[in-house]
């Protein structure tokens, strides 16, 4: 039997429906990531970018916080650094290391937020 994309495989609790991508929200990361303006045929890539960085920090343990906690001005820098790396490196080779991995600011924040999820 096919499960409904709202489970997750070998859980029972409903997924939360993603981050959306306020025009709020975009406002900030663009000023984060130092850029001035989206060509139209980048606006879906930035969106996608977005969504993969709100989706790898769910995968990682760590939903997106309720606004105004303590844990929200974290959860936001982690998810502006995962999306200035991919923004970055869009367009780069396969090769190309990725600067999230090595920058331990957000190395340290995430386990935080990890360490710290009720």
């Amino acid at each position: 039997m096919a499960q409904t994309p709202e489970l997750r495989p070998g859980r029972r609790e409903r997924r939360r429906p993603l981050a959306e991508l306020t025009p709020e929200r975009r406002t900030v990361l663009l000023a984060y990531c130092r850029i001035d303006e989206l060509v139209p045929e980048e606006e879906p890539v930035f969106e996608v970018i977005y969504q993969a960085a709100v989706a790898y920090m769910e995968q990682a343990g760590v939903p997106e916080p309720e606004e105004n906690s303590p844990r929200r001005g974290m959860y936001d820098l982690c998810v502006k650094a995962l999306v200035l790396d991919s923004w970055d490196r869009r367009e780069i080779s396969a090769e190309a290391k990725s600067s999230v991995g090595e920058n331990r600011s957000f190395r340290l924040m995430l386990n935080q937020l990890k360490h710290t999820q009720i």
